[in-house]
Order: C-alpha cells, then sequence, then structure tokens
C-alpha cells in the first residue's frame, strides 16, 4: 500500500509533538511525507500537481494540530483547491474512489476533555465530522483517526511512544482498522 502524509502544520519546526510524529515516520521509507507549510509559504497551491499525487496513492493522512476544533487554515484552503467539483466529486468527479483517508491530530487537551459532555463538549470524532464528511463526499473511504492527547504537556518519551502508534496505525489494513 502507498501512504502518502500530508502535515499541516504553520510552525512544525517548533511543534515537538508533531514533529515526534514526522520524524518517526522518515524510518519508514515507504511512506512519503510532505509539509504542506513548506510546499506552499505563499499559499499558492498547484492543483494539478496535488490531484496527481493523490492518484498515486492508496492512503492519504492529513497530519494536523487541532485548531480551534478544525484543521489549520492552509490545509483547508487545500480541501476548497484541490478537491474540485467534477473531479473529486459531482459528475465526473470520480478520481478519489476508493483512495483511503485519514486524519492524524495533535490536541492540547486531555483525552477526558474531549467526550460528550467534557470539557470540550464533544469526541475527536463528532468534531472531525466536517472533514469525514468532505472525504467521503469525495468517494473515498474515512478511516479512523489518530490522535495524541494533551501533547503539550506530553515528555518526550510519552510522544516517542505516541508516533510509534502513530507509524503503526496509518500502516495498519482497513480490514484492521474498521473491524
Amino acid at each position: 500500500m502507498k501512504i502518502m502524509v500530508i502535515a499541516a502544520h504553520p510552525n512544525l519546526n517548533k511543534s515537538r509533538a508533531n514533529q515526534a510524529l514526522a520524524r518517526e515516520l522518515k524510518d519508514h521509507i515507504e511512506i512519503y511525507f510532505r509539509d504542506l507549510y513548506q510546499e506552499y509559504p505563499n499559499w499558492k497551491i498547484d492543483v494539478e500537481k496535488e490531484q496527481q499525487l493523490l492518484l498515486q496513492y492508496d492512503r492519504v493522512v492529513f497530519q494536523f494540530p487541532f485548531y480551534w476544533y478544525s484543521c489549520p487554515p492552509l490545509l483547508k484552503k487545500w480541501f476548497d483547491d484541490v478537491l474540485t467539483f467534477g473531479w473529486a466529486f459531482g459528475p465526473g468527479g470520480e478520481n478519489l474512489k476508493g483512495k483511503e483517508f485519514m486524519v492524524a491530530t495533535t490536541t492540547g487537551g486531555t483525552e477526558r476533555q474531549y467526550r460528550s459532555g467534557g470539557y470540550n463538549w464533544f469526541t475527536i470524532s463528532e468534531l472531525l465530522r466536517p472533514i469525514q464528511s468532505t472525504l467521503t463526499r469525495c468517494n473515498g473511504t474515512y478511516l479512523p483517526a489518530f490522535v495524541t492527547y494533551n501533547a503539550n504537556e506530553g515528555t518526550d518519551e510519552y510522544l516517542d511512544e505516541e508516533a510509534k502508534k502513530y507509524a503503526e496505525h496509518i500502516q495498519t489494513s482497513t480490514r484492521t482498522l474498521i473491524h
């Protein structure tokens, strides 16, 4: 299975948690890792290039910090620009049919804070539904997210352990993830 990770962190070099996740993937040569903010510092996304890359991979992972119950703005722009009508959805928009998509996110809150009635009122799964809906509307298969909770307070050892779990999670077979 060919996997592409699209990282979207405005300051990846200053993020302990997202750096740990990215660093772990460097040991997995079969995973193609991209930093969206590094590739598009001017925010001018090369739509054709991005669409061609999507066609080359079986699974696409979106790695980002959880910002105000959503993704960072460049990733939202990427969704808006790249997942176009007639290409990703709508009449003739079948290019992503059969592709697998996954979110990998980090949050400063604890898992307990992300539960129904908790501090944030909703679970991470509930809060990620707009992204899930976008990807399923584009004929993709949305797989269970990987979440690193309490990333701000996590020790280096905790983040290294999470990174190992992350690398394993994004390579896990679809059958195992959804059953």
